[in-house]
């Protein structure tokens, strides 16, 4: 039977702040329940610019997304598109520049906060706006119910690919900077949201993968080049084999990978090396 997996993305989470402050992860590492590897995000390292990237399997010089500001609805073939073309069922809990990207722009957030299409390409999405943010109001979504709300999707809609986005961690490197007593609270807070819905993810027989969009250095900022701006961790929950722990992955192999575990063929346009096996 084709696998069915689950791409969790945690915005603006620097690889060093996955391997020292997520103890539940690495806990799941160290138990062998999880492996982990170092994933390197395209340039440059903004939200959107690496959303595009990681479901086209495109650079952002080619899929013409290259800031935030820059967002519209891609005309490429993407994870959704492709899964939904094979007959799977997609869905989605994340930010609403998700769906402007892959499913229909611009958003409305009438029609499209709650979205049911029986024709996709996301096929259920539950998307938030962070509408009026600032750095006094994060105006950000409680992880523990994008968590639920994911694995409802799950269960009462039967997904066989689900991607869930918070922007949580982002918003707080944002405000406070990375090596500060809030970004180490805030980590240690969203790992134990997340740890018991992996373990119910699996049972229900997903594989999983956490990542991140791109990293954040101390001052807040991702954009550039570096490895606390580009650099994240890859945990996969699953019996794929994956490289050796030395080599570095592309991000723009995150989209054929994911494809190629679910059994459904890469286009063309897609030219990363998938480091998931069917």
């Amino acid at each position: 039977m084709p696998a069915k997996l689950l791409l969790i993305v945690l915005d603006g989470v620097p690889y060093r702040n996955f391997r020292r402050l997520f103890g539940n992860l690495e806990g799941l590492v160290a138990s062998g329940e999880a492996r982990v590897r170092r994933m390197r995000s395209v340039l440059p390292s903004t939200s959107s610019a690496c959303y595009a990237s990681m479901h086209t399997g495109l650079p952002p010089h080619r899929h013409g997304v290259v800031g935030n500001k820059h967002r519209r609805r891609l005309e490429v073939p993407d994870v959704f598109s492709e899964l939904a073309g094979a007959g799977r069922k997609t869905g989605a809990v994340a930010l609403s520049w998700w769906s402007e990207l892959f499913h229909r722009m611009p958003f409305d957030p009438v029609r499209d906060i709650e979205s049911d299409s029986a024709v996709g390409p996301i096929h259920h999405g539950r998307f938030h706006t962070m509408a009026d943010a600032t750095d006094a109001n994060q105006m950000s979504p409680s992880d523990a119910d994008l968590f639920a709300t994911l694995t409802y999707l799950c269960e009462a809609k039967d997904l066989d690919y689900g991607l869930l986005h918070t922007s949580t961690l982002d918003s707080m490197g944002h405000r406070f900077g990375h090596g500060r007593k809030e970004m180490s609270d805030a980590c240690y807070y969203l790992d134990a949201a997340l740890a018991p819905y992996v373990t119910r993810w699996r049972e229900l027989g997903y594989d999983v993968i956490v990542t991140a969009d791109h990293g954040q250095d101390d001052l807040g900022h991702h954009g550039g080049a570096g490895e606390d701006q580009q650099d994240v961790a890859l945990y996969y929950f699953g019996s794929s084999a994956l490289p050796s722990e030395d080599v570095l992955l592309d991000q723009l192999a995150l989209a054929p990978s994911i494809l190629t575990r679910m059994g459904v063929s890469v286009p063309e346009g897609m030219t990363g090396a998938s480091f998931l096996s069917r």
